[in-house]
């Protein structure tokens, strides 16, 4: 299969990557490259940023978000997963995409590897995950792309997909270690992910020729890198509405917060609880209607408000985090 050489470790600029693969690469048979993104969560298309990541982690470990052009659910990425992607002309769905599916399975085989499908987008090993995969169209063009999971950091992964406001703990980790397989444990030919990553890439490549992109087409890439998947509107913005219900005992008494957040903006923020106030703090459910939902958004809106006569002693820092839901692990 004929094959492209991207080098990029950029989450950003890999989607935009794939987008142009997918709708401008000039080649009826499948190619296929390889590729990593340094530490980042994924999302699929339609879901929401904050409904299914743990923003507070991934700031903290200074991990990237990004979405992708396909469905379904988040992913982590580290430099010890690698991922594929396979595009070209479609001639017949129900035929084209389980043969390119098949390609990876048969592929991880010939490594050593019990790979088999199983659901409706995952790859399994033993009974475990280890590839997860998501499929879009384009006109007449099909593409793949999935994760091979070769030594991934579990601990990470489970932390950085946690659901906002749930309370993590060691038995959660220690299930998600039992439903997912890292590749390395059944490659035990290979000393890394590089030699892994060279096998895999000549035994899908065998004879073909490396498809090698123009300077003005890298060019096209990162524009549309800049453009879309690295911009706030497409990361976040692009999340479907997501309900939230926070709240947390302060000085000043219990304080609750409903609200949702449809297209990466607050609505309908209420508050409640025993807290104490010399005012209603309907002023700040007002002020922060249409706010961004973001750290320095919610604070900046905030300081222009009367947040300690609202809730007694509270500060406007205390209020932004009670409503980002941060510190929750």
């Amino acid at each position: 299969m004929r094959y492209l050489i991207n080098p990029s470790t950029d989450p950003h600029f890999n989607m935009a990557f794939d987008q142009f693969c997918l709708e401008r690469l000039q080649a009826d048979e499948p190619v296929f490259f390889l590729w990593q993104n340094r530490p980042s969560v994924i999302i699929g298309l339609n879901q929401s940023a904050y409904a299914e990541v743990n923003l507070p982690y991934l700031e903290e470990q200074g991990i990237v978000l990004a979405r992708r052009v396909t469905g379904g659910g988040a992913v982590y990425h580290d430099f010890q997963n690698l991922n594929y992607t396979i595009t070209g002309r479609i001639r017949d769905l129900e035929t084209d995409y389980p043969a390119y599916v098949e390609t990876m399975v048969r592929a991880l085989r010939a490594l050593g590897v019990p790979a088999e499908l199983s659901g409706r987008n995952d790859i399994l090993v033993d009974g475990r995950k280890c590839s997860g995969y998501a499929k879009r169209i384009s006109k007449d063009r099909l593409m793949i792309h999935g994760t091979l999971m070769y030594d991934v950091d579990i601990d990470a992964l489970t932390k950085a997909l946690a659901v906002p406001g749930s309370k993590l703990s060691a038995a959660g980790i220690v299930s998600v270690r039992s439903r997912v397989a890292n590749l390395k444990d059944y490659l035990p030919q290979f000393p890394d992910i590089r030699s892994f990553w060279k096998a895999l890439q000549e035994m899908l490549a065998g004879e073909d020729e490396e498809i090698v992109l123009s300077g003005e087409q890298l060019a096209a890439i990162d524009a549309d890198a800049d453009e879309r998947f690295r911009t706030w509107e497409w990361i976040f913005g692009h999340s479907p509405v997501a309900d939230f219900q926070v709240a947390r005992k302060f000085t000043c008494g219990t304080v609750e917060a409903r609200f949702s957040i449809r297209n990466g903006l607050v609505d309908g923020l209420r508050f409640g609880g025993d807290f104490l106030g010399n005012l209603p703090p309907a002023c700040i459910e007002a002020a922060l209607q249409g706010c961004r939902y973001t750290h320095p958004d919610l604070l900046a809106a905030l300081h222009s408000e009367p947040v300690s006569d609202c809730f007694d002693l509270l500060s406007p820092e205390e209020l932004a985090r009670l409503l980002l839901n941060e510190n929750i692990l």
